[in-house]
């Protein structure tokens, strides 16, 4: 029998009979799991890590050490609506919109750990 004579569908492996359905869901099947996989790899812990940002920068307060997205440290002066003054030196204070604000640690716990820290050595 010549390959040329068969009808397309029978080259492509069409399936054939009542069957049809089975192997369409079957076909699915790694699409589902490509789903699921870039699911709990990507968007899961992104969206975790969104919702400790989001706490983290609404917990601020006057007196926190933070870190900018442009890597500036300083001390929290006052905290607004939707900026935050943070105090760099002695004489210069420069405000920034909370979200470019990368990590907050408190003030309080700093100290704690330096005086660990003398004690250690002492």
């Amino acid at each position: 029998m010549n390959l040329f004579f068969l009808p397309l569908p029978l080259l492509m492996g069409a399936p054939q009979g009542g069957d049809g359905g089975a192997s369409t869901a079957f076909s699915f099947l790694p699409l589902i799991a490509i789903v699921a996989i870039f699911y709990f790899l990507v968007l899961r812990p992104q969206n975790k890590k969104q919702k400790e940002t989001q706490k983290m920068l609404s917990a601020m307060k006057k007196g926190d050490r933070v870190v900018t997205a442009g890597g500036i440290h300083g001390v929290v002066q006052n905290v607004r609506e939707s900026t935050v003054i943070v105090k760099v030196d002695e004489n210069t204070k420069l405000e920034f919109n909370r979200g470019s604000i990368s990590s907050v640690s408190s003030q309080a716990k700093e100290d704690k750990d330096e005086e660990a820290k003398e004690e250690k050595k002492e």
